[in-house]
């Protein structure tokens, strides 16, 4: 049995369409191109060979991994959604933010409509990095 790749990360970022085809992959697990163009929005109207074309894309970038099921495939993801959130993260803060990440929470509570529950949150989560050795 074939070892599906295990990347830590992604080879660079994903473009919109990727990442857009990608939430519906780590939401819904192992999807055909059948399956993908159901969970689109149905104002977004993407033919089926595009669709393939993406998945396709993100299976050579190491992203996603196919197995063959009858006349088509199955996709499933490689890279964990919470990594490739972390990737982009890291990647924002050095190519946006100079490397500062307070300047990147600075501007997400400055150009972000935070809720109180949301601010309380963000307080819990800097209050407990800041006790981590």
């Amino acid at each position: 049995m074939t070892r599906k790749p295990e990347p830590e990360v992604a080879p660079r970022p994903l473009t919109p369409v990727e990442l857009e085809l990608m939430h519906i992959v780590w939401r819904l697990g192992e999807v055909s191109v059948a399956d993908v163009l159901a969970a689109l929005p149905p104002e977004r109207a993407l033919a089926y060979t595009s669709v393939s074309t993406v998945l396709r894309i993100l299976e050579q970038k190491g992203v996603v991994h196919s197995r063959k099921q009858g006349r088509g495939h199955l996709y499933s993801a490689v890279l964990p959604r919470d990594a490739y959130e972390a990737q982009s993260v890291r990647h924002l803060v050095e190519t946006v933010f100079d490397g500062a990440p307070s300047a990147l929470v600075a501007r997400l509570v400055e150009a972000v409509p935070l809720s109180a529950s949301d601010v309380d949150q963000l307080r819990k989560l800097l209050d407990a990095k800041g006790r981590k050795p």
